[in-house]
């Protein structure tokens, strides 16, 4: 339940304002058969009622303008001499739940501090914007900035998951940052990370060292939130989503992909309104058509198309929503329209480095291959150790096929397996590049390996998909067939 107090618009049918759509996200953020009520509601009953609250911090929620300050009712608190003996268990941490405490500024120059608290303050606002996290306000976060603190004990006060703390030291001309996140319940490091960075223009490093955190912990959130719900005896929508990702980030294969998809069906049969549900099961129709991993890719295309117009119409501002229907436009004849589609996406997330990628991949389909490169190195930029580098790396090989570069193509493929040896996608396209090099053993073997992580992989299906009438990407596609073809691919 979510409690404001507020003005509210009211009709015959229904109440409308920011009254109500307040109360309505902080129902939203409070765990099931819990209370979440706003300041202005805690300001009413403080002192007044035998109940308990934890606080919260500012909270930012969805389509309301400023942060809201929020309270959670602690259950069975009763305000009296023996509410602890009363309270064994306390409330339990919402999902995704953190707080980024000031970065400590190593080296004690005060000049620094600009610097090393502009780090702290971008990095909890990009964070934030991870898909159903629960972030600390920085207000809050502050009030500890130079104290010597226990994690667990923040992770009680504040009623978090998840601690992430760092340091910031500059030595001449070159910066290192140090971080590291810890599981506020255990007191267990869970990741750890160093940058070493030139410093040229501190606001730039500043926002690379925040899109590469807000990158990497994206992915390691998603992987240690998965673990907690294998272990829940009654899995809810969110402890499928989770597993559900935890099975995709393992690589674009047909197992974990239907794998994948299965953990969304169920979240969504669980709550049919479960966006983030909707959104990742239309990422896994979309990847499997992109991928070529199934023969009804075109219809596969359709399905998540709808899945999108849907989850766009409930939350328009869904960045990855957007980044997806940017891939369905893309492999679908409207690559222009996809492209808009992902630079949305990084309009409403500067951080989302896939978006570029699939610009890049949108360019050569529009046969301007030569510009699908710098848009990978984009990727690479906020995201040099992402799950789907991959991937990334097949779109510049793509491009450079297109330009006839097909050296520079096997350089990229060979890198391409060598991040994840079990895609297969990666092995059909190396097996066509070699070949158009004359390395046909080679070739063959590649293209072997391929058929033995994907036996039902054909020409047919390459060709299935009409994603552009544009006569270079046509000629580039019958040149990679005809590699694939020579090299052992059946053509089904």
């Amino acid at each position: 339940m979510g409690i404001n107090i507020g003005d509210v618009i009211v009709e015959p049918h229904d109440i409308f304002g920011d009254g109500v759509n307040i109360a309505a996200r902080l129902e939203g953020i409070a765990e099931p058969g819990g209370i979440c009520i706003s300041s202005s509601a805690y300001d009413q009953v403080r002192g007044k009622i035998g109940v308990e609250f934890a606080d919260l911090g500012e909270q930012s929620l969805k389509n309301i303008a400023r942060p809201v300050r929020a309270y959670a009712v602690i259950r069975d608190g009763s305000g009296t001499e023996s509410r602890e003996a009363e309270m064994p268990s306390p409330i339990l941490a919402p999902r995704l739940s953190m707080v980024v405490l000031p970065f400590a500024n190593i080296g004690g120059d005060p000049e620094q501090d600009y610097f090393v608290d502009g780090v702290t303050e971008s990095l909890t606002t990009d964070l934030s914007r991870i898909s159903g996290s629960f972030v600390i306000g920085r207000h809050t976060a502050f009030t500890f900035k130079g104290k010597e603190v226990e994690l667990k004990q923040i992770g009680r006060e504040l009623n978090v998951r998840y601690v992430l703390e760092g340091s910031v030291q500059r030595s001449g001309n070159r910066l290192r940052v140090n971080v590291q996140l810890i599981d506020a319940e255990t007191g267990n490091h869970l990741w750890a990370e160093r940058f070493d960075k030139p410093v040229a223009d501190l606001f730039d490093v500043q926002d690379e060292i925040v899109s590469r955190l807000a990158n990497t912990l994206t992915s390691q959130l998603v992987e240690v939130e998965a673990q907690r719900a294998e272990r829940a005896p009654h899995p809810d929508a969110t402890d499928l989503y989770f597993q559900g990702w935890a099975f995709a980030n393992k690589g674009i294969t047909p197992e974990y992909m239907t794998k994948a998809r299965s953990f969304f069906e169920r979240a969504l049969t669980l709550d049919p309104k479960n966006i983030e549900a909707l959104v990742s099961m239309a990422s896994i129709d979309s990847g499997m058509a992109a991928n070529h991993l199934i023969d009804d890719g075109v219809t596969r295309l359709a399905v998540a198309e709808t899945a999108l117009t849907r989850a766009l119409s409930l939350a328009p501002r869904h960045a990855q929503a957007h980044m997806f229907m940017g891939v369905v436009r893309i492999y679908t004849n409207r690559a222009a329209l996809g492209i808009a589609e992902c630079e949305q996406a990084l309009v409403l997330d500067r951080n989302l480095a896939s978006a570029h990628g699939f610009i890049g991949l949108g360019k050569y389909f529009l046969g301007r291959g030569e510009e699908t490169e710098a848009h990978i190195q984009e990727a690479f930029r906020l995201s040099p150790r992402d799950i789907y580098a991959y991937w990334w790396m097949v779109f510049v090989a793509s491009a450079k096929l297109q330009l006839n570069a097909d050296a520079e193509a096997v350089i990229w493929l060979r890198r391409s397996i060598e991040a994840n040896p079990n895609w297969p996608l990666s092995h059909f396209f190396l097996a066509a590049a070699l070949t158009l090099l004359g390395s046909l053993d080679e070739a063959r073997a590649v293209a072997q390996a391929g058929l033995a992580l994907d036996p039902s992989f054909t020409l047919r299906r390459l060709r299935s998909l009409a994603a552009t009438n544009n006569p270079v990407v046509l000629a580039t596609r019958m040149r990679i067939a005809g590699g694939m073809r020579m090299s052992g691919v059946p053509d089904g």
